[in-house]
């Protein structure tokens, strides 16, 4: 036939070219995918594993392997052909690690000869240590007499950790009045400006606004006896005898206990504790000592500041809204305070100042070693460490009222 334009023919040659390249396209395509073929030879289930397996690439799934066993009649047998396997990772260990299980919860014997060694090797290790057959399994509720024991319990594990905390402190504060104490002067030097001159401007605000709300809250009331003078008094003997201490203690613990458990925790994390104790250092000493020592210091300080900012801001409110003089405020103010309320409340501080020292520093001490256990002992360490202020606060109030203070 002649040829025309717009229309050729290919030799019979040249097509069959063209045939054996596309076939060569379509195996060179199929190579590059993960596949599984299933053959059935008598009781025995001929699993063909071919191409690459990765996990940056789709796999496929193993429910085609769970429809075969499922397939009746079922197979007595799993045997694993890896003769046109490519290169594999992790995927092809998690796709033969649940076939197995598989094979053994129909109890069907897995042949896995026909793999590679390392990957038999692999799957050994993998199989070695047994999941917990509980891992997965919900979480029991108990009843509610176990929760209250397992939370007594606790609690008490917690108070002996305390006590036993404030013990090793104790020997260790006997040890630098001996003056045989290892612990550098200038980390305490270093402490005492963190939690004193660096809290002013928070315990500034905090007094001064505690201060106004207790004037207006008392003008509020006293104002229809015609008595508003005597806000100075309210504001004066709450601010000396408790909110002084109080409100300087709660700021301390979010600032300075977090602080002190954070710091020693991170020392926990990296290992610094342990060192010093490799050198022979007691890290009682080295390291709770000082944080101890500077804020007890500090404390009664920041208290007696928190008073007179305090005192300022019900002057505040008593000269701008109530329309009293300063110096009445003034004079008024002197005759409410008493010597026996204004010590009361320096030596609440001090002790506040321990609670929070030994909180923060026994939280950093029970820290775990990971990055989220330190922001955990930080929280723990500011909940006792207010926790204990207001119980210590509470049993201040009663001593001093049966001793008429």
């Amino acid at each position: 036939m002649p040829e025309t334009p717009g229309n050729s023919t290919l030799a019979p040659s040249e097509a069959a070219d063209l045939d054996a390249a596309a076939l060569e396209q379509e195996e060179a395509a199929l190579a590059e995918e993960s596949a599984v073929l299933f053959e059935r030879e008598d009781d025995t289930l001929l699993v063909q594993l071919t191409g690459p397996w990765s996990l940056d690439m789709g796999l496929p799934s193993i429910e085609n392997l769970q429809r075969e066993l499922e397939t009746p009649p079922p197979p007595r047998r799993v045997a694993f052909d890896s003769s046109e396997l490519g290169s594999w990772d992790s995927a092809l260990v998690t796709f033969l690690a649940r076939a197995g299980e598989l094979c053994r919860a129909r109890g069907i014997e897995a042949d896995r000869s026909g793999l590679p060694p390392g990957l038999n090797r692999l799957l050994e290790l993998a199989e070695a240590v047994p999941e917990k057959k509980d891992a997965h399994t919900g979480a029991v509720r108990r009843r509610w007499l176990e929760r209250i024991g397992a939370l007594s319990i606790g609690f008490g594990q917690s108070a002996g950790d305390f006590l036993a905390f404030v013990g090793e402190f104790s020997v260790a504060f006997a040890t630098m009045m001996r003056g045989k104490a290892r612990f550098q002067r200038s980390d305490l030097a270093l402490t005492i400006q963190q939690c004193g001159p660096n809290a002013l401007g928070i315990v500034a605000l905090i007094s001064f606004m505690v201060g106004a709300i207790l004037a207006f809250m008392g003008a509020v009331q006293l104002s229809k006896f015609g008595a508003s003078i005597y806000v100075a008094d309210l504001v004066a003997i709450a601010m000396v005898r408790d909110m002084g201490a109080m409100m300087a203690a709660i700021i301390m613990s979010g600032r300075t206990g977090a602080a002190f458990a954070a710091q020693l925790g991170t020392m926990k994390v990296t290992q610094e504790i342990d060192a010093l104790q490799t050198m022979g250092i007691s890290p009682m000493e080295f390291l709770v000592l000082p944080r101890v020592i500077a804020l007890v210091l500090m404390m009664p300080l920041l208290c007696a500041y928190a008073d007179v900012v305090g005192v300022l801001g019900g002057a505040a409110v008593g000269a701008g809204m109530l329309h009293l003089s300063l110096i009445t405020y003034y004079h008024s103010t002197m005759e409410a305070i008493s010597v026996g309320g204004l010590v009361g409340g320096l030596i609440k501080a001090a002790t506040y100042g321990v609670l929070i020292a030994i909180s923060g520093c026994l939280r950093g001490f029970q820290c775990g070693n990971s990055s989220s256990a330190v922001g955990d002992a930080a929280t723990a360490a500011v909940v006792t460490s207010i926790v204990l202020v207001v119980v210590a606060c509470g049993l201040y109030a009663l001593v001093f009222n049966i001793l008429g203070i």
